[in-house]
């Protein structure tokens, strides 16, 4: 597994987690499958399993290139652009 250019631009170290649960399935009363944080602004959202799939919406309304599992025991990175565990 080697790191994306777009990881490697990213703040270290990381940002601090914004919440603890995707907000958006929290106000939507629905419940997410796993959660996912953005390696650039802490924003936590569902993942593409969720109904809402937060996570990648975040992707395409801020640009946002990566983010990580926030569940626990997962270390894991995802860059968006591409396409690809980093």
């Amino acid at each position: 597994m080697s790191e994306c250019q777009h990881v490697a631009d990213l703040p270290r170290p990381e940002p601090a987690p914004l919440s603890g649960a995707c907000l958006e399935c929290d106000a939507a009363g629905s419940h997410p499958v796993q959660l996912r944080l953005c390696l650039v602004c802490g924003h936590v959202g569902c993942c593409d399993s969720s109904p809402h799939r937060h996570a990648s919406q975040h992707f395409r309304d801020t640009g946002h290139p990566a983010m990580r599992s926030f569940e626990p025991g997962e270390t894991w990175r995802w860059c968006f652009v591409d396409g690809s565990i980093v």
